[in-house]
């Protein structure tokens, strides 16, 4: 088997680049050549509860709604005045972990007339899935493997059946992208393996894959990212169990030299989409012949 070389590879076991080699050969039958790197300054993150939540989960503690559009910002806007062609709509959660959208539900109507949106809205139950039916574009859902990192990270007392009935209820209402992160538990293993079978046996039109990083504020500001390597065998594993589901890097992964190693492997083991690549990731896909294709909006659109 001919190896697909790129920076680093030297140091991975003969295992993980035979399973990079693997992952690319079945990348390769089933997709075009291409690979899109989406740099989403053209979506719009929107918070529906300002930099309040109910949770303070131990991987975020409200610091990404920091850095949010605060949706009270929005209300004195015309739609005609935005700059943007699409949104993310999240925000903190209730304390039953639900994103309350419902409550801005006429200015959601408004920006849906002229933009796209994305929206994180958690647990929510039927009547309020019904509400997204004619006002999201896509949801993005949150799946977790695991009930005691359920309980540990969120704080929520639900089990793995509940995140399989909500998943199930909202496919048949709108367009899912589900997304895994890896490590999610204080950078441990728990539940992501799981979390791909129960999605390969309820049906997935795309995955979004991302991988903790420890937040300062945070409880899990202290722990550290999963192994490397662990992760690229995952995700070349991941690219093996669905062969003709779009696979994508998502934005939430660990910057700088690990950020670096992990997207060129992406790129060999024939990942999709990667939002925000490093440099040398792009040279690698060029090097490979891959068409470069260029996203200026939220992965998941």
């Amino acid at each position: 088997m001919q190896e697909r070389g790129f920076p680093g590879i030297d140091s991975y076991s003969a295992s993980t680049k035979e399973l990079i080699e693997m992952g690319w050969a079945v990348r390769d039958k089933n997709f075009p050549s291409e690979i899109y790197f989406d740099f989403p300054v053209k979506t719009e993150s929107i918070s529906l509860t300002g930099a309040n939540c109910a949770l303070n989960c131990a991987h975020c503690g409200g610091h990404y709604l920091k850095g949010m559009t605060d949706i009270k910002n929005l209300s004195d806007r015309e739609p005609f005045e935005l700059n943007f062609t699409s949104a993310l709509i999240s925000g903190g959660c209730t304390s039953k972990g639900k994103v309350p959208f419902w409550n801005k539900i006429d200015l959601l109507k408004e920006l849906r007339k002229n933009i796209r949106l994305n929206f994180h809205v958690g647990l929510v139950d039927e009547e309020e899935i019904r509400l997204l039916k004619d006002l999201a574009d896509v949801v993005s859902f949150d799946f977790v493997g695991d009930e005691e990192t359920i309980h540990e990270v969120y704080g929520l007392p639900y089990k793995i059946a509940d995140y399989i009935q909500v998943y199930q209820e909202l496919r048949k209402n709108v367009r899912v992208i589900p997304h895994v992160t890896l490590g999610l538990r204080g950078g441990t293993w728990s539940g992501e393996e799981k979390a791909l079978k129960i999605l390969q046996s309820n049906g997935v039109d795309a995955l979004v894959l991302n991988v903790l990083i420890p937040t300062t504020g945070t409880l899990y500001e202290d722990k550290s990212p999963l192994d490397l390597e662990e992760v690229i065998r995952f995700i070349a594993n991941a690219r093996l169990r669905f062969p003709n589901t779009p696979l994508i890097l998502g934005c939430m992964r660990p910057k700088g030299n690990y950020r670096q190693k992990l997207d060129q492997a992406a790129v060999a083991l024939g990942i999709n989409r990667i939002v925000m690549p490093t440099p040398k990731a792009r040279k690698l896909a060029e090097d490979m012949g891959l068409k470069l294709k260029r996203g200026e909006e939220c992965c998941a659109l």
